[in-house]
């Protein structure tokens, strides 16, 4: 999908049916021939536009001095609710996608590019956001950057709060879907995290002026921009931490219980064996005290049940800390 879009007269985004001086050109996974029209219509570099759809490329920054052309890529939170995104062998809820932004300053256009539909672009797209001026790139390239930022830290709540959620679960019974449930957690914020360090490197070298003109307007937004980030990467770093020390005590647990377990199986297995042992020696064709006598015959089996209830008694007190 490819739209034009321009700020109008009275503030809000208008759609034009071509590419204009002063147009946002937002491009949404694009085709084949949506790709060729970027490549002779609007100008994009073709290794820009490979790199823009590249679901592993990294944060960075670059400038073609022949075109002149900046290319600008950062990575943006996404939440899937149909588990669709894969990273390694579980699905993941929250996960991280490049966004791509393109300068192009002899036709005065600004160009991001996207993999998928996402709420940074959609947002804008939607005229939700207010005070955007198309003609003005950097304090454009600078209100995305915030946006994604804010949403970082939306994102970060949510898995705060749904990871608090999964461990009152693991609380009352610990199950295999809450423990698959708090790994998932754990996955999508290594990645939340990996993705806001590169966002932020990016970042500290728009903010050094040398690529992109930075304007004195825009120093404010700017700031917001970089404190943002910040407190996003500590509470990424934070829950983090919380959440990989949390299923470290899980799995403490759950090697404390087999081992419980393991005992009491251990114990009930010892005094059942006891009888065994008992008529084991009595059922050999050898001489044994007592053997043939009436009462030794008579009250053998009871004596030996009594015996072992007496056992398991005394172990039960012994658990229950009735003797000391």
């Amino acid at each position: 999908m490819i739209e034009c879009l321009l700020t109008g007269t009275n503030g809000t985004m208008e759609r034009v049916d071509a590419p204009c001086p002063g147009c946002w050109v937002n491009v949404v996974a694009p085709t084949e021939e949506e790709r060729s029209r970027l490549e002779t219509e609007v100008g994009v570099l073709p290794e820009f536009m490979r790199s823009a759809l590249d679901e592993e490329e990294t944060s960075r920054i670059d400038y073609d001095e022949d075109a002149r052309q900046t290319f600008v890529i950062v990575d943006y939170p996404m939440v899937d609710e149909d588990g669709a995104t894969v990273r390694g062998s579980l699905p993941l809820q929250y996960d991280t996608m490049p966004l791509t932004m393109v300068f192009l300053p002899e036709k005065s256009m600004f160009v991001t590019i996207s993999i998928f539909e996402n709420p940074v672009v959609g947002d804008f797209a939607g005229g939700r956001v207010r005070n955007v001026d198309t003609r003005y790139r950097t304090r454009f390239l600078l209100q995305l950057l915030l946006h994604i930022s804010q949403l970082y830290l939306v994102y970060l709540r949510r898995i705060d709060r749904l990871s608090s959620s999964v461990e009152a679960k693991l609380h009352a019974s610990v199950r295999n879907e809450e423990l698959i449930k708090m790994l998932n957690l754990e996955k999508s914020l290594v990645y939340f995290s990996t993705s806001l360090k590169g966002d932020e490197v990016t970042l500290n070298k728009i903010a050094q002026g040398r690529i992109i003109p930075l304007y004195e307007e825009d120093q404010d937004l700017l700031e917001d921009v970089l404190v943002e980030i910040h407190q996003a990467i500590e509470m990424a770093n934070i829950y983090s931490n919380t959440l990989s020390g949390t299923m470290d005590a899980f799995a403490s647990i759950i090697s404390n219980n087999l081992n419980i377990v393991m005992k009491v199986l251990s114990v009930i297995t010892i005094v059942m064996a006891i009888p065994n042992i008992v008529f084991g020696f009595y059922g050999m064709n050898v001489a044994l005290p007592l053997e043939g006598a009436p009462l030794f015959d008579n009250w053998v089996f009871p004596l030996l049940l009594a015996a072992v209830a007496c056992l398991v008694a005394a172990w039960i007190f012994k658990r229950k800390g009735m003797w000391h």
